[in-house]
C-alpha cells in the first residue's frame, strides 16, 4: 500500500484546523516577532514530546522522581499548574483541544505503522502551517 493511502487525512485536517484557530487567537493579541518564535518553538516542543514513545517518556519521568527534593518540586509545580488551569479555564480548554488533536494524529500515525520521524515531521509541518494560515486569515479578514 502506498504511503499516501496510509496517511490519516481526517486527523491531519482536524489538527490543521485546531492550529489555525490557535494562530487566529494569538494573532488577535498582536505579539512581537520574538513572541511568534517562542510560540513556534513551544509547538515544536509539544509535538516532540507527544511523538516520543511511552518507554522513553517513562525513562525521562523516572529522572524527576529519583530523590525526595525532585519529587517535592514536581508536586509543587503540578499544584501550581492545577491552580493555573482553574484560574484560566478558557485558555486551558484551548490548550487541551490542541493537545488532543496532536495526540489523535500521533495515534493515527502509529496505527498506520508509520515511523516516528515521519510523524514528527508531518505533524510539525501541519502545526506550523495551521498557525500561519490562522494568522493570515486574521490579518486579511
Amino acid at each position: 500500500m502506498s504511503i499516501i493511502k496510509k496517511i490519516p487525512w481526517l486527523s491531519l485536517v482536524l489538527a490543521l484546523l485546531t492550529y489555525c484557530s490557535l494562530g487566529w487567537v494569538i494573532s488577535s493579541v498582536n505579539i512581537t516577532l520574538i513572541g511568534w518564535i517562542g510560540v513556534a518553538i513551544a509547538i515544536l516542543i509539544l509535538v516532540g514530546i507527544l511523538t516520543i514513545p511511552g518507554v522513553e517518556f517513562a525513562q525521562y519521568s523516572n529522572y524527576f522522581f529519583k530523590s525526595n527534593t525532585r519529587t517535592f518540586v514536581v508536586t509543587i509545580l503540578a499544584a501550581f499548574s492545577l491552580f493555573l488551569m482553574i484560574a484560566w479555564f478558557r485558555l486551558f480548554l484551548d490548550i487541551l483541544v490542541i493537545i488532543a488533536a496532536t495526540i489523535l494524529v500521533r495515534i493515527d500515525f502509529q496505527t498506520a505503522g508509520l515511523r516516528q520521524v515521519y510523524a514528527f515531521g508531518t505533524l510539525s509541518f501541519i502545526s506550523l502551517l495551521g498557525l500561519g494560515i490562522g494568522v493570515l486569515i486574521h490579518r486579511f479578514l
